[in-house]
């Protein structure tokens, strides 16, 4: 989750401005910081045995202290000491900058704000403004962009806005002021992220933000010198107004790229989710952009095995799909999480059914992303080198992929990690691309 990375680098900025050594293994470390993901239920699982790996390494080596913080703490607070006997500090998500005090002192520590505050101060990398740094986790060439921190829609199988408050938009002052500090910490592509990106702005009084508040945002950013590449992502299909389509296609520094969660296209079916917008509303939008944004890459994400999803509903999902062609896709099978109100809905679907669905949808993609793959042999496209992976090849990303969810370039050939360089699409390996490299590159 970029959301939660972004938290990670700013505990791990405040930890070591605190005078600690971060980034040991959990076997070495005195202390064991673990950020969690509370949304899902597999996740939380995750999370819980993380915990209890962490709380057996307190036992028997040599740390003294474990201490949670994240989603999972806002979730299920005191609990958790129930949950993982061991467990020394349970920090929540809006309290994350107690963290550092969590570390050091020897006393339980339980700190879990329902009221999450204003922001005070930027996700920075420290510097000249002051603000305690980001320690970066991504590549210097890239970072992440949040703009804003929780969410109002309220979907009716999202869980969001419980843990994370309601949504507030970073002042655009702080953003951009960020953006500097990224820019000159060596980051050349911005992915800018929220819950709900295209809501940037809706809770600033009339008139700060101007047109419709990310499009402004992202004009502004356009103008930064040191600026490649800035990607825009979970777009909330709602509020996609015809001010933001105009940003994306006529700013030189803004990527034709939008990720877009739909989740379904079924009316009745968004209905349930309480998405407030219709399949004829979706298609509208989804045909705008890809007239208006040339070289458009879409990727969405949908959830199968909602309650109440008939095999009907379900097959104009698939057709849609197989349709629209969406440059990439994720699904997400359904899954019933507590406190939300699609748990209490009737007609829930079997799970091997949602499984099953899932698969299909997948398989779908799959041809049509093997196809895409087919159509670019040949074509030159700009690449920025992300570096050498695990097994020694050394891998890229262009305009169309972004980092950690999309497929990759491979490089026949290497070239320094950060480089923006030219190369032609000679094969492909499932997902992914070959290229090689000009001879300027």
């Amino acid at each position: 989750c970029p959301k939660n990375l972004v938290d990670s680098e700013r505990i791990l900025g405040e930890l070591a401005e605190g005078g600690c050594v971060v980034g040991a293994t959990m076997d070495e470390a005195d202390v064991i910081v673990i950020n969690t993901c509370g949304f899902l239920s597999a996740a939380r699982e995750e999370s819980l045995e993380v915990i209890a790996e962490a709380v057996e390494q307190k036992r028997t080596g040599r740390a003294t202290r474990v201490v949670v913080t994240g989603c999972l703490p806002s979730r299920d607070g005191e609990q958790l000491y129930e949950m993982a006997d061991g467990i020394d500090a349970v920090i929540g998500v809006n309290d994350r900058e107690t963290v550092l005090q969590a570390v050091l002192q020897k006393e339980r520590i339980t700190r879990i704000s329902k009221e999450p505050l204003p922001y005070s101060r930027p996700d920075g990398t420290g510097g000249a403004s002051g603000d305690t740094g980001r320690f970066r986790l991504t590549p210097r060439h890239t970072g992440y962009l949040r703009i804003a921190e929780g969410c109002s829609q309220k979907c009716s199988f999202c869980t969001i806005p419980a843990i994370r408050g309601p949504f507030r938009s970073k002042p655009p002052e702080m953003v951009l002021a960020e953006v500097r500090e990224l820019l000159a910490d060596g980051a050349v592509e911005l992915n800018v992220i929220a819950q709900d990106t295209t809501g940037y702005g809706s809770d600033f009084k009339t008139g700060r933000a101007g047109g419709s508040g990310v499009a402004s945002l992202l004009r502004s950013l356009n103008e930064l010198d040191g600026i490649e590449w800035i990607r825009l992502m979970y777009a909330y299909p709602r509020r996609f107004d015809d001010d933001l389509i105009a940003a994306i296609a006529e700013s030189q520094h803004v990527v034709p790229y939008v990720d877009i969660p739909l989740q379904h296209i079924s009316t009745p079916v968004l209905r349930r989710m309480k998405r407030r917008v219709t399949r004829e509303e979706t298609e509208i939008l989804l045909h705008k952009l890809r007239k208006r944004i040339c070289g458009l890459t879409i990727r969405t994400s949908l959830i199968v095995g909602f309650p109440g999803e008939t095999e009907d509903q379900f097959e104009e999902l698939l057709r849609f799909v197989r349709e629209f062609r969406f440059e990439a896709l994720g699904v997400f099978e359904f899954s019933p999480e507590p406190g939300t109100a699609a748990v209490e809905m009737s007609r829930q679907v079997p799970a091997h059914l949602t499984a099953e669905r899932a698969e299909a949808i997948m398989l779908a993609q799959q041809e049509i992303a093997f196809a895409a793959n087919e159509r670019l042999l040949g074509a030159t496209l700009k690449v920025l080198i992300d570096g050498v992976d695990s097994p020694g090849v050394c891998v890229g990303r262009h305009s169309g992929q972004a980092p950690d969810i999309d497929s990759l370039c491979i490089l026949t050939e290497p070239r320094p990690a950060g480089r923006l360089i030219s190369a032609r699409v000679v094969g492909s390996e499932g997902y992914d691309l070959i290229v090689e490299p000009s001879t300027e590159s």
